[in-house]
Parts: C-alpha cells; sequence; structure tokens
C-alpha cells in the first residue's frame, strides 16, 4: 500500500510536470502558484497575460517564488506574432524580412536581442523560431512567419536564430516539426495533410530541423499535421514513428519535444485534449502546450488525471512519462545555468550558443529597413495622405488584436493623413477609397493580396482610377507590383510599418 501511495505521488507529479498550461489575468492566479508548488514546471504566456515589460518582469517572479526552475515560455516570434508587444506591434521583424535580407549575422543578433528582451523580463523558453520552409504560397498559416521557400536559406537563418536566442539565456523551440510550409489548411481549424513523398520530405521540410538540431535546439516542437509518407495514420503530434523513430532516432534528437496547442481543433476536434494529450506523450512528447484558448485550473487537472490514468491502465508506460518529466525538468535546469552565464563576461561562449550574437536595440528597425524592397518612384509625399488598409481575416496564431499598418506613422509625419479598414465584405471598396480620399494620395496597404481575390481587384480599380497610388504590402510579396511605388516589408511588425512610412515620405528619425 505504501508503494503504491508512493508511486502515484510521483506519477501526479510527473504528470503535472509534463504540462505547458496557460491562464487569464497580468498576475499568477492563486491555483496556478499551488500546482507550480506541486510539480508543474512549465507555464505559457499570451497576449493576455502582458501590459508591460515590468507587469511581466513581476508576474515571473510570483511564479519563481513557488518554484526557482520554473519554465515560463511565450509565443514571441517578432514580426506579425508578437506576444511580449501585442497591443502596440513588434519592434523586430518577422523570419519572412531576415530571409528576404539574408544575411545571418543580422538574424543572429535580432535573436540574441529579442531574447535579451524576453530574459530581462523573467522568460526562459520562446517557442520560435519557424523552421518551415514556405514552399505553398497559399499557406493560410505561415506565410511570412516562414523565412523562405528556399530551404538552403531556411536552413541556415533557423539555426542563426536559434544559436541567437539561446546566446541570451532563452531557449529556443524549432516549429513546427516535420514542417507545417505545404499546407493549405490551418491546423486551429482543421487536420492539414501533406501528399509528398519520402524524399521530399527529406530535401525540404527536415533540412532546417537538421540544421536547428546541429546548432543545439533546446526543444522542438511538433505539428498537427498528417503525413501518410511517414505515418498515415495519426499527425505527427500523436505518431510514435515521427516523434520517436524520425526525430529521436534518425535525426538523434535529445532535447524537449513540445506539442503545438493540444486546443486546436486538429488535435481537440479529432481526438479530444485529454486522449490526444496521452497518445502524444506515449508517441515521444515530452511537454503538452495547452492555454491558448483553455485556460483555467480545471484543464491543467483533467489532463493530470488523464495521464495518471492512463499510467494505471498501462495505456501509457510510466517510463515514458517519467522520461518526458525528466526532460522538461533537464531543460529547466538548463536554463536557471543560462541565465547567469548570459550576463556574464565571455557568455557568448556558453555550451550551445555561438560567437558575435551580441546586438543594439535598434537592431530590430535596422532589419526592417533593410528588409524593404521598393519597385517605383514618386518622389517623398510632403502633403496628407489617406491611407486604406485591406484586412483579411487574422489567423489565431497572429491574432487581431495587435495593430499594423502605416497610417500611425505617416499620420506623424504628414498632418491631415486619415485612414480607413476595409474587408471581404465591404461594398465596392475602390469607389469607397475614392470617395474618402477626395484630394489626397491614396496609400494602399494590404497582406498576401496573392492570397484574397477582392484585394486585388480592389487594387486594380485604385490604380486605374488613380495611377499615383503608393501600394505597401505586408505579407508575401507574391502579386505583381501594382502602383507608382510599390513597397514590400516582408511582414506587418510595427518597425516594417516605420520603414515603409519612411520611404514613402523620407522622413527618417535617427
Amino acid at each position: 500500500m505504501t508503494t503504491l501511495v508512493s508511486t502515484t505521488d510521483t506519477v501526479t507529479r510527473d504528470a503535472l510536470a509534463v504540462l505547458q498550461p496557460g491562464f487569464t489575468g497580468t498576475t499568477a492566479p492563486d491555483w496556478l502558484r499551488r500546482r507550480v508548488g506541486e510539480g508543474l514546471a512549465s507555464v505559457g504566456l499570451f497576449g493576455r497575460n502582458i501590459e508591460s515589460p515590468a507587469q511581466l518582469a513581476v508576474l515571473t517572479a510570483q511564479l519563481r517564488a513557488e518554484r526557482d526552475d520554473v519554465l515560463v515560455a511565450i509565443d514571441e516570434e517578432g514580426g506579425d506574432v508578437t506576444r511580449l508587444e501585442v497591443r502596440n506591434g513588434s519592434s523586430f521583424p518577422g523570419n519572412l524580412a531576415l530571409g528576404s535580407v539574408d544575411d545571418v549575422d543580422l538574424t543572429r543578433a535580432v535573436a540574441r536581442e529579442l531574447g535579451r528582451r524576453l530574459a530581462e523580463c523573467g522568460v526562459n523558453l520562446n517557442w520560435a523560431p519557424s523552421a518551415d520552409v514556405n514552399s505553398n504560397p497559399g499557406n493560410p498559416v505561415i506565410g511570412v512567419r516562414s523565412f523562405g521557400a528556399d530551404t538552403a536559406l531556411v536552413a541556415r537563418h533557423t539555426a542563426a536564430y536559434v544559436e541567437g536566442l539561446q546566446a541570451a539565456g532563452v531557449a529556443a523551440c524549432t516549429k513546427h516539426f516535420p514542417g507545417h510550409g505545404d499546407t493549405a489548411v490551418d491546423s486551429h481549424h482543421a487536420m492539414p495533410r501533406i501528399d509528398v513523398d519520402l524524399d521530399t520530405l527529406h530535401a525540404r521540410e527536415l533540412v532546417p530541423f537538421r540544421a536547428a538540431i546541429a546548432a543545439g535546439s533546446k526543444s522542438v516542437m511538433s505539428a498537427h499535421i498528417l503525413l501518410p509518407a511517414l505515418d498515415p495514420n495519426r499527425p505527427a503530434t500523436l505518431s510514435p514513428q515521427i516523434l520517436t523513430g524520425l526525430l529521436r532516432q534518425e535525426l538523434g534528437y535529445d532535447g524537449l519535444i513540445v506539442t503545438d496547442g493540444m486546443e486546436m481543433d486538429a488535435i481537440a476536434g479529432t481526438y479530444g485534449i485529454e486522449r490526444g494529450s496521452v497518445l502524444a506523450i506515449a508517441a515521444g512528447a515530452d511537454a503538452i502546450c495547452v492555454g491558448g484558448g483553455l485556460a483555467d485550473e480545471d484543464t491543467v487537472l483533467r489532463l493530470r488525471d488523464a495521464l495518471v490514468a492512463a499510467v494505471r491502465s498501462g495505456e501509457l508506460p510510466e517510463e515514458r512519462l517519467a522520461d518526458a518529466a525528466a526532460r522538461v525538468r533537464a531543460l529547466a535546469s538548463w536554463t536557471q545555468r543560462a541565465r547567469g552565464a548570459a550576463s556574464e563576461p565571455g557568455a557568448d561562449m556558453q555550451e550551445g550558443t555561438a560567437p558575435g550574437t551580441g546586438a543594439d536595440p535598434g537592431i530590430g528597425l535596422v532589419a526592417a529597413r533593410r528588409a524593404v524592397k521598393v519597385t517605383g518612384s514618386t518622389g517623398p509625399l510632403a502633403g496628407p495622405a489617406y491611407v486604406a488598409a485591406f484586412t483579411p481575416v487574422a489567423n489565431i496564431a497572429v491574432g487581431d488584436e495587435t495593430p499594423w499598418g502605416v497610417a500611425a506613422e505617416l499620420a506623424r509625419v504628414l498632418p491631415g493623413t486619415g485612414t480607413d479598414t476595409y474587408s471581404d465584405g465591404t461594398q465596392a471598396p475602390a469607389d469607397q477609397v475614392l470617395d474618402a480620399a477626395g484630394e489626397r494620395r491614396i496609400v494602399a496597404v494590404v497582406r498576401d493580396a496573392h492570397r484574397h481575390a477582392w484585394m486585388g481587384a480592389a487594387l486594380d480599380a485604385l490604380v486605374a482610377a488613380r495611377p499615383d497610388t503608393v501600394v505597401v504590402e505586408m505579407g508575401l510579396p507574391e502579386a505583381p507590383p501594382r502602383g507608382a511605388l510599390y513597397i514590400a516589408t516582408h511582414g506587418a511588425a510595427r518597425v516594417c510599418g516605420v520603414a515603409a512610412a519612411e520611404v514613402i515620405t523620407g522622413v527618417r528619425d535617427a
């Protein structure tokens, strides 16, 4: 009886240790602090948890008062996907902008500075970078989150990003294994499927992950995608062939394997989060990410109890759960050592990082300026403009709460500038833009115009009526350039908008 209680206690602690839950609010709720004290080893942060760097530092200190080595994770890719600066937009361009510049030293420096800011706030695990090769331009969820469509380019920048981030003492989480770039479905909504052969997967999707592993990525995030060439029955997150056979055994990866959010419909709508979590740990995952949508104590307890019940029934080997929990604790120990080492002389030379990753606080704007590509010329705008923002439905990873565009920057430099937002449901948007603009120069701002026929039609009508129209593409620049001046920013981060506005106005702040 004593042995059973001891084993059960150990299993319960291990089941808590493998969870990475979210929560609501900008302070740590009592239930979360209590569970951290009981063995919960990780917590996930989202935009709803963050008001400012100072507030975030207080929040993480609350968690570390319960457990000094707790993993505090965040989905901070920079660019379009930002949680640290969710209210104003990121100070760092995203992956596509960095890939378009193709300077690995710059990518490494940007990641190092981003990591430094996260570490200052007490965050020690970043669910980034995306190592997906965006081979499908119609991909609705990756797009500018990828370094590009060229496999070798994605691989070298993924490695540089990992090195830079970890040099700051923040563990990287390379995602979405084994590659989410060739999908036409968003796994937040349904199960994507990639029907390519093994040779293609090895020559394209897996190359950046090999580079990340060689660079020492401390964690890898699995994708909720079905790849019949690897496993015709289960998505990667739940597949022993993919997580254990491919990632662990064939690629030789020994770090932490984290799942993508288990409440995403690709898993929750097919298996349910409890069953999905058990299958994921059994397949080889070590940490269960949940909390983007489900963020309460009941979810944590349901998942904990599902894992414990699976061990008791024999469905999940106790040794597999113990191994997963041990990997979580090992990463937590690394972050403790890295937290101190990153601030010491010679910190760039710590194990698993690369030299030459120092950066300055303005590196994000420097990178955004270098990423801008300009076609045509109109001379700088001197008078007020009218900014028409053509806004698609945001994918869940990006969210719709973060502002984007160029209107705020143009209004700051050009008094009298106005703006309106137009969507797919807007009737005759070009006519409305022309009426609202009056004599002001039109600046049309789009995001992935190649994926949205209504945007293309509106742009064509605007340019036909007003040939001096300026077009700013803040997504993938796959559509032909339009307008007298066409600016491709390769992302919609705040600094990308600043860089575009500088081109339009000819005014650059020091």
